[in-house]
């Protein structure tokens, strides 16, 4: 549901956090957008917010770093036309306000000031994808510790070759507020949890990793005994299949790609290239294709941050715009891309809650929420008896990509050698390489598996890194280049 309901209730927490204690109030922001306004402006917009965050680290059954951090600070931009002017502040007051007001105005070269109509204020509409609670005060710090050590003993216990154990857990409680010249005031209060878990196991003087872990936007009692247990096994698992894998073959072939954290494939690939702004400037493989085939039949990827309580999802973006559930490819045909306000704004389209930043001290761009695709017919394990000859990928580690060519490079962190539909053993040193555009349309079976992953994701770009999901179901790709170590 979306109403306005759920902001009011946000704006209280986040004005006594970040107006009240700096003797502040809605005249003031009124007053420092009309300094902005004051000059010929398409935009502008003050950005609160606060941030505590927390860190534990275990390894060897010792806290290795525990840490605790506040920020806060207010972020002030004016836009004209493609023009961005951009000032922050960590220091809270009606002066730094207008200071920083005044800076970003002289973007616009008016000759002189000119009166403005204070429009009146709006209360955005917004989604309840998660609760309002500080995830930090969930647990005592005595329970986070003894957390850790639980996930350590339970490693160890797996199996004798697990020679080193590291677990982490961060919680984050983020509270944001945006006012917009246009009277549109709205508020996000973003809880955030992650554990990891990474394993090195050790057999004939060989060592192998193996990492698994979640998390999402919700308090520290996710982290159950099941929960722990389901992060270990993988972490474990994927440890001691690498102390028996092989070298991976090289050259061009049939690759299966697994369920759910495969997905950042997709991400990398395809996602960053239907971002609005690369697409604006034409610099994306994706440019210009709009109701153009991309990809194969069958093949539909959305970018979704409207799913409850997943890393990536937001009740409203960074620019006060309600977060959406947006159709990117539909059965294989280019339907859209995704939007901040400034680059809808220069392509004549609306904006699609796209807008994010990393803090109040970057500006905001076309970002992905949770990117993911839609399943299919086939049962993943008819796609994998169809591999002849092949490579058979259900993790990985990092990637990249060339928005303007669509190439990208990936490290599978798991994956197996195929044959005649039998899995054979599996194999180290894989590299995925290929070209975005080129791999959906070789696509050429989905599995009816969909998953989204655990919760791990952080997406770069242009130096900024925000949280973000990924997800998708087994998939048959044919003709994938495959750097491998044999």
């Amino acid at each position: 549901m979306i109403s306005r309901e759920p902001t009011i209730e946000r704006l209280a927490i986040a004005k006594s956090l970040l107006l009240t204690p700096f003797g502040l109030d809605e005249s003031h922001l009124t007053r420092a957008l009309a300094e902005i306004k004051a000059h010929k402006v398409d935009e502008a917009d003050l950005y609160f917010q606060y941030t505590r965050s927390e860190g534990w680290s275990l390894e060897e059954g010792i806290v290795k770093t525990g840490s605790f951090s506040i920020d806060q600070g207010v972020g002030v931009r004016a836009v004209s036309g493609e023009k961005t002017a951009f000032a922050y502040s960590d220091d809270i007051s009606e002066a730094s306000l207008l200071d920083a007001a005044r800076t970003v105005r002289a973007i616009s070269v008016a000759s002189k000031s000119a009166k403005v109509k204070t429009p009146a204020v709006k209360v955005s509409r917004s989604r309840t994808l998660y609760k309002d609670l500080d995830p930090i005060a969930t647990l005592d710090s005595a329970s986070k510790v003894a957390l850790l050590g639980k996930v350590e003993k339970l490693a160890r216990a797996k199996d004798p070759r697990v020679a080193q154990v590291m677990a982490g857990l961060a919680s984050e409680y983020d509270v944001v507020m945006v006012a917009r010249a246009d009277g549109t005031l709205a508020a996000d209060v973003r809880p955030l949890v992650r554990l990891s878990v990474t394993v090195i196991a050790e057999q004939k003087g060989r060592r192998e990793v193996g990492s698994a872990g979640g998390g999402g936007r919700f308090g520290l009692a996710y982290f159950d005994d099941a929960c722990i247990e389901k992060y270990v096994n993988e972490a474990v698992k994927a440890a001691l299949t690498n102390l028996e894998s092989r070298p991976a073959p090289a050259g061009e072939m049939t690759v299966v790609l697994g369920p759910g954290w495969p997905g950042i494939l997709l991400h990398e690939a395809i996602g960053h290239g239907l971002e609005g702004d690369f697409n604006r400037k034409g610099s994306s493989a994706f440019s210009g294709k709009i109701g153009q085939r991309v990809a194969a039949k069958g093949v539909t990827v959305l970018d979704d941050g409207t799913i409850a309580d997943r890393r990536g999802s937001l009740n409203v973006d960074d620019e006060g715009n309600t977060s959406q559930r947006n159709v990117l490819i539909e059965d294989g045909i280019l339907k859209g891309y995704i939007q901040d306000a400034m680059n809808a704004r220069l392509m004549g389209v609306a904006p699609t809650g796209n807008g994010r930043r990393e803090s109040y001290a970057h500006i905001p761009m076309p970002r992905m929420t949770n990117t993911y695709m839609l399943g299919g017919d086939k049962a993943p394990e008819e796609i994998v008896a169809s591999i002849k000859k092949g490579l058979y990928a259900t993790n990985f580690g990092g990637g990249q990509v060339d928005i303007t060519s669509g190439k990208f490079v990936f490290s599978a962190s798991e994956a197996y050698w195929v044959e005649n539909g039998k899995i054979l053993y599996p194999v180290k040193g894989a590299t995925l390489v290929g070209s975005g555009p080129e791999c959906l349309k070789r696509v050429s079976m989905i599995g009816n598996d969909m998953k989204l992953d655990s919760g791990v994701g952080t997406c770069g770009k242009e130096g900024q890194s925000v949280p973000v999901g990924v997800g998708q179901p087994t998939l048959r790709i044919d003709g994938l280049t495959v750097g491998g170590t044999a």
